[in-house]
């Protein structure tokens, strides 16, 4: 199987004192009380919780269920585990009796596709094995694929001809699905519910998407920094967020080749892969939103997506061009 793809994120958080409100009765979290953090990774990215509670077994308590969760539902979604529900679904093309996480989801996924034009589209899969394979190769063409590869590809791409139901989900022969541009806001999104669910008020989660419950526990809000996407280390950006998920996609997250004209982020219209943008990163209430249209719009025009702002659950939109020119949209 090919080797798990880190979908590389270029958020750092720079708050300080990242934590959690009380659980339950509205106390104030005691500064000295050391967090409990948990650090791992989760759909190939790194994830990260980390909670301030004067009950630490309690604080405990929730990063196991949380934790929990999230495999569960990394279960469902990962293409790199042999026996998750999508990898079955591949391998298959149908699946009977699905989770009504991976129908909401696929649902949600075709929602998003419809909303941008197809541009979003988690049937891009048969690209990737394309790539991969071509640049697997040591004689490799550092042109790409060719032309008619790429046509045959894209023959077997659109969300629009799965067909899901509670009942069953079924796709077409030779049709793949990759939720890597998706689940992962998904999966932090599903967390966060669980959470509030336990009365947290105040926290910052991280399952490969960021996202704010509430400001920070001294008020403030969480800042989270945007990578420059050409030096080490050093932020572009910082952006003070309350109550939002933030996501950042970029084309040099992962590149097939060493001059990096190929990368991950495929165009389901032309077979080819996103070079317009440096990166882009999007602020919405939910990281599913800001997961699957920060992948869409590396893909879109300027002005494609200030028309399409009104329309979708996006806050702002920081672009970075090619020139290391940083532009923000405003909804």
């Amino acid at each position: 199987m090919t080797q798990a793809l880190t979908r590389r994120r270029f958020i750092r958080i720079s708050a300080a004192a990242a934590g959690l409100g009380s659980l339950s009765l509205g106390r104030p979290v005691r500064a000295e009380v050391a967090p409990v953090t948990w650090r791992g990774t989760m759909l190939g990215a790194v994830a990260t919780m980390e909670i301030h509670h004067d009950d630490r077994r309690r604080a405990e308590l929730l990063i196991s269920l949380a934790c929990a969760e999230a495999r569960r539902l990394e279960r469902l979604f990962s293409l790199y585990l042999d026996d998750s529900a999508l990898v079955e679904l591949n391998r298959k093309g149908i699946l009977i009796d699905p989770a009504a996480e991976m129908v909401d989801l696929l649902s949600t996924s075709q929602h998003y596709s419809t909303l941008t034009g197809g541009v979003f589209d988690v049937t891009v899969q048969p690209l990737w094995e394309l790539y991969a394979g071509h640049f697997a190769q040591d004689d490799a063409n550092p042109a790409g694929p060719a032309a008619a590869e790429i046509q045959a590809a894209l023959a077997r791409i659109d969300s629009g001809r799965l067909s899901i139901s509670r009942d069953r989900i079924v796709m077409p022969k030779g049709m793949a699905v990759t939720l890597n541009g998706i689940a992962q806001g998904y999966v932090t999104d599903k967390v966060v519910d669980l959470l509030r669910a336990h009365g947290i008020s105040r926290s910052l989660v991280d399952m490969g998407e960021t996202r704010a419950i509430g400001p920070r526990p001294d008020g403030r809000p969480w800042e989270i920094g945007i990578a420059d996407p050409d030096i080490v280390d050093h932020t572009k950006t910082v952006l003070p967020i309350v109550d939002r998920a933030v996501s950042t996609s970029g084309g040099y997250g992962f590149r097939f080749d060493s001059k990096a004209r190929f990368n991950h982020l495929f165009d389901p219209r032309t077979g080819g892969c996103a070079l317009r943008y440096r990166s882009v990163t999007t602020v919405s209430r939910s990281a599913t939103a800001a997961d699957a249209l920060s992948t869409a719009f590396s893909l879109m025009q300027e002005d494609e997506i200030r028309s399409l702002l009104p329309r979708v659950d996006i806050d702002r939109v920081h672009l970075i061009d090619e020139a290391g020119k940083s532009v923000e949209l405003v909804a």
